[in-house]
């Protein structure tokens, strides 16, 4: 591991630099601030470089586990009514078993099969990860604040009020049953209620109901009249020098170029700007709330997101992983890389940090920075963990506009281009998987569309296949030579199968057996293109065989390969239903049975 220290601390002293801004900036945007961003970038980095499979990989919150992220925090928060507090152990929950999955897909073995994921549905979902976090930052773009907006929070105030009672009565009752005392207590509690409590209640409704795409679009119109020209000045003075910076050199990493220069410049010339939250000062603490304050109900509705959360995760790591395999000419242990992803989100959890994956960036900056071991990716994580103890407060007067210039870049950045240039090339299906995926996850739930947009390419994958083998799969007359005489017997028929015999494929092979002459004495039914059977394969071919041996047809098994002949014979297709005299490597084999068959009627 210290074969390559000097390179290793350039590579992971360069990484933590470029990982900062990103791990503030996923931090503001998923809605637990920026010190969670920062947690998460430190642990995940760390343990994850130490645990995992692939040596030169910088972990840290990336776009598309934030978005994933950001849904979860908003969806708990907002059944807490609002309540970060309260909400708290069950996101971290969420986060701690995401890891756990993580570990667990490892540890079973199955980083693998990641791979099978079909591209529309990567495509769709990470150009919906760009939409929404372009969509999301318009409003912190523009400066608005809903929290700031006094008619905006005073339409807020009845919904306010009601929540705060309907609080109180929840901490009252036990049970399921509110008492008399409790009823009593909780009245006397309701009275006492003051009014920086419910305009606190009310500035947060205002800022939850503006949150997300569909909050974003619906206040945009309001927002307008209270755009912020210093806050769009800045965003877009951010954005300008990412991009610009680039064309004059690579080498110092254009978004901590812009990051210190426009926040440079808004302290230095006191600029009334909107600051980010305050990061915590001193190492991150242990969030004892995440095991004091757990309850188990409360966090099963997300067990199937947690699981979504760990294989997203997984997917953006290996595909990291693959990159930097590419660039080192070295390859990653899939598998071991899981583990250390697992290990590294759920200590990450615990102290309240985002998870994330293997970022690809900050990878490829740390290899061609020189790091080429694990000690890199440690390393990462303790520069980021000492920019924490020592620049905390100045961190903590980085413009809010700046992290959404940042922001934008990488919406923009993220989009699936590859796959959008060639939408007009591609099988209409694989538009529809892709469109249907973007749009789900854009407008209504990025784990419930993956989920979707999974069954819909199995549905179609599977109706190609079973089209295919119908196209590919015919019934003709046997012919033979024998003699140098070409003969033909109308009696004798060969009916090719080509392709697996599965479900998708069962109801058009049975029509197509159907289809056999009544005046046929002898089928043989060709399966040396088929190289694999299922269940339902199984059971439409005994059917097809038992209404053949009731018309008194002979069926003949020609070129059975390995997997479907060992199932047909734990079935008892093979042996029972059809002899091993019937049973031959070839079709042509089966000439001989043929002529003596024939000859003896």
């Amino acid at each position: 591991m210290f074969k390559n220290i000097k390179g290793d601390v350039l590579g992971g002293l360069t990484a933590g630099i470029v990982a900062l801004p990103l791990a503030l900036a996923f931090g503001v945007s998923s809605g637990l601030g920026p010190s969670a961003g920062l947690y998460g970038a430190i642990f995940l980095s760390f343990f994850a470089a130490l645990f995992g499979g692939t040596a030169t990989q910088i972990s840290g919150p990336t776009a598309p586990m934030t978005a994933v992220s950001m849904v979860v925090i908003a969806t708990i928060i907002g059944v807490h009514n609002g309540s970060v507090e309260k909400a708290l152990p069950y996101i971290l929950a969420v986060f701690l078993l995401s890891g756990i999955f993580q570990i667990g897909l490892g540890i079973l073995g199955l980083g693998k099969y990641i791979k099978y994921i079909p591209y529309p549905v990567v495509s769709g979902f990470m150009t919906a990860i760009g939409v929404i976090i372009l969509i999301t930052q318009i409003l912190p773009l523009i400066g608005y604040d809903a929290k700031k907006d006094d008619a905006l929070v005073e339409s807020y105030r009845p919904a306010a009020e009601q929540s705060l009672v309907q609080k109180i009565l929840d901490d009252e009752t036990k049970d399921g049953t509110l008492i008399i005392e409790d009823f009593e207590q909780a009245i006397e509690r309701a009275n006492k209620i003051n009014e920086s409590e419910i305009r606190e209640e009310a500035e947060n409704l205002a800022k939850n109901n503006s949150s997300g795409v569909i909050g974003t679009i619906k206040a945009i119109p309001r927002a307008i009249g209270f755009i912020n020209w210093i806050e769009v000045v800045l965003a877009f003075a951010t954005i300008f020098i990412i991009y610009g910076f680039k064309r004059i050199t690579t080498a110092v990493p254009s978004t901590l170029v812009a990051l210190i220069v426009v926040s440079g410049v808004a302290i230095g010339f006191d600029i009334d700007y909107i600051s980010i939250q305050q990061i915590p000062n001193g190492f991150p603490k242990i969030q004892w709330s995440l095991f004091t304050d757990f309850d188990f109900l409360g966090i099963f509705p997300y067990i199937f997101t947690a699981l979504t959360l760990s294989l997203l995760g997984a997917i953006d790591s290996l595909l990291t992983s693959v990159v930097a395999d590419n660039l080192t000419k070295t390859r990653h242990l899939p598998n071991k890389e899981l583990i250390g992803q697992g290990i590294g989100n759920s200590i990450g959890a615990i102290f309240g940090g985002l998870p994330g994956a293997g970022a690809t960036i900050r990878t490829v900056v740390n290899i061609q920075s020189g790091g080429k071991t694990k000690l890199s990716g440690m390393i990462a994580g303790m520069v980021l963990l000492l920019i924490l103890l020592v620049l905390s407060p100045l961190a903590s007067k980085i413009p809010a506009a700046v992290l959404a210039g940042i922001l934008v870049t990488v919406g923009i950045g993220v989009m699936d281009y590859k796959g959008l240039n060639v939408l007009s090339k591609v099988p209409i299906t694989e538009i529809v998987i892709m469109s249907v995926v973007l749009l789900l996850s854009v407008f209504w739930n990025l784990v419930y569309a993956v989920g979707i947009g999974l069954l819909l390419a199995c549905l179609f994958f599977m109706k190609k296949m079973g089209d295919l083998s119908k196209e590919n799969s015919k019934i003709a007359p046997f012919s033979e030579k024998e003699g140098g005489k070409k003969q033909s017997s109308e009696n004798v028929y060969i009916k090719h199968l080509d392709g697996p015999l599965f479900f998708g494929f069962t109801s058009e092979f049975v029509s197509i057996a159907n289809q056999i002459p009544k005046t046929a004495s002898i089928i043989i039914i060709d399966m040396k293109n088929v190289p694999y059977i299922d269940q339902s394969g199984l059971f439409a071919l005994e059917d097809v065989i038992l209404d053949l041996n009731k018309e008194n047809i002979t069926v003949l098994l020609a070129g059975i390969q390995s997997q479907p002949k060992l199932l047909m014979k734990k079935i008892g297709i093979l042996e029972k239903l059809i002899p091993n005299d019937r049973v031959f490597e070839s079709t042509n084999d089966s000439k001989s049975f043929i002529v003596k068959k024939l000859n003896s009627k």
